[in-house]
């Protein structure tokens, strides 16, 4: 498994970049976990429904938040400063070849990370991602095209949560969302998360 960190990267640059890699895995390339922040952005899902952004596109813009239509599974989210973005560009007919055991194995790895800061975390089903009692701190979406994914988690860090008030975050009503920092009370920055996110990468997927 390669890893590389793009530190603070616009969302369409990394989303090419992320096709690039696709197609070089592919070909037989390595695995590659990718690490990476974005500037403010909501991004629109596959499953995406229009009543869902609470606002016209022109006030999010005029707040400084792109709004992207994304070929990802899911609905609306936001990426923004201060969240942690992480993109496992790999092979799954070399992991079990199974889609939903990706899924599950992808909420493992955050829930492991969620452990290392003493925090308890869980799953939620029907509903994709990892969640802290009934708040929502990382959502997933990914594509995959022979076998090979793109796009994948966000997990809040110290980011603010206030964008996530405009949208109904993947679409799931009754609902809010956390950060690591609000849970712990305490400043938890992406670059302490990387650590703990590559090594649960690592225990999870063995390569």
């Amino acid at each position: 498994m390669q890893v590389q960190d793009w530190g603070f990267l616009d969302y369409q640059a990394a989303w090419d970049r992320q096709v690039e890699i696709q197609a070089e895995v592919m070909d037989g390339a390595d695995d590659t976990l990718v690490l990476v922040e974005h500037p403010s952005v909501l991004t629109l899902g596959a499953n995406f429904h229009q009543e869902n952004l609470l606002h016209p596109v022109e006030h999010y813009q005029d707040q400084g938040i792109d709004v992207v239509v994304t070929d990802r599974g899911g609905d609306v989210t936001y990426h923004g400063p201060g969240q942690l973005v992480v993109y496992p560009i790999f092979d799954v007919s070399r992991h079990g070849k199974d889609l939903h055991r990706w899924m599950r194995e992808l909420e493992q790895c955050v829930m492991q990370v969620v452990a290392g800061f003493g925090l308890e975390s869980r799953r939620f089903p029907p509903h994709t991602g990892v969640w802290i009692e009934d708040l929502k701190v990382a959502a997933i979406g990914i594509k995959i095209r022979r076998w090979v994914s793109i796009h994948g988690i966000a997990l809040n860090c110290n980011n603010s949560l206030a964008p996530f008030s405009m949208i109904v975050p993947c679409g799931i009503t009754g609902y809010g969302v956390t950060s690591l920092s609000a849970a712990t009370g305490t400043a938890v920055t992406p670059d302490a998360v990387k650590p703990l996110m590559i090594q649960a990468f690592q225990s999870n997927f063995g390569r």
